[in-house]
């Protein structure tokens, strides 16, 4: 069974106090148990009502009504997603929470989530059904992996700077557990790094010998906004790379090129027509 845990907002919440290091390391075990034990799904804090808003329809048109709002205890600062055996269960957990939160005076509210089975069986259910299935099959992430030559540390640290991300993990074969399984000279070679670009990744690893295969085949595609800041990436690209498509107008984008860079990566460049009005 799956319950949601609501805490209640209170003057402090609606008036954007901060937790104290004390309450948030206090949260963090609290999670870090339920964790463990296996029945956290989620937990989120939310902003005060002042920064958010009400949709209500009349006769289904939308009325818009900004924050913040007056009834403080009926709003919410934040939830947690708990997954169960039992009410009795969800509510020996939420006995469990923090006493320091609001000095002890903290207000919950512990409601179930609906199951598809508790609904009449039908065309509408069917398509929910669907739906939850589809979204189990996505991944959490797709990610880009590319392999590199024994340069993957040099061309990491260019895609940061071009693309303004910012370099998360650079390990060596060195640093790994069977580094004595490693040839010496490929200690300092890179067996996994991470850039990250808005919570996106570019992977790369060195790959020795036969393993390395050049790129073929496959493009990276970075669409921006702005022209210019489109035309400078892929100029940038093509610094010792090969311009395979010049950067010009299409009948698909207003900008469009394609790069192989020096790296021997492959770029698809684009300002698409819809973003430069």
């Amino acid at each position: 069974m799956k319950f949601m845990l609501m805490r209640k907002a209170d003057k402090d919440t609606e008036q954007g106090v901060m937790p104290s290091e004390d309450l948030l390391q206090a949260m963090a075990d609290y999670n870090e148990e339920m964790l463990k034990a296996g029945v956290l799904v989620s937990g989120e804090g939310l902003h005060p009502s002042k920064d958010g808003c009400r949709i209500e329809f009349t006769n289904g048109e939308p009325v818009i009504t900004d924050g913040p709002f007056a009834e403080t205890k009926e709003l919410l600062a934040g939830f947690t997603v708990l997954e169960v055996a039992s009410k009795e269960e969800a509510i020996e957990w939420a006995t469990r929470w923090p006493k320091s939160d609001a000095d002890g005076h903290a207000r919950l509210e512990l409601r179930p989530f609906f199951g598809l089975e508790e609904f009449k069986p039908g065309a509408a259910i069917d398509k929910h059904r669907q739906m939850g299935e589809q979204l189990q099959r996505l991944p959490a992430q797709i990610n880009i992996h590319l392999a590199f030559a024994g340069n993957c540390r040099e061309a990491m640290a260019y895609y940061a700077d071009v693309l303004g991300g910012q370099i998360e993990t650079m390990i060596t074969h060195g640093e790994t557990p069977i580094a004595d399984q490693t040839p010496k000279d490929w200690h300092d070679k890179i067996v996994h790094a991470s850039l990250t670009l808005k919570g996106r990744r570019i992977m790369g690893a060195d790959m020795a010998g036969d393993c390395y295969t050049r790129p073929q085949g496959v493009q990276v595609h970075l669409e921006y906004g702005d022209t210019k800041q489109a035309e400078q990436v892929f100029n940038q690209l093509t610094e010792g790379g090969s311009i395979v498509m010049p950067f010009e107008k299409t009948f698909w984008a207003h900008r469009f090129g394609m790069v192989t860079d020096r790296f021997g990566t492959q770029w698809m460049v684009s300002n698409e027509i819809d973003s430069c009005g």
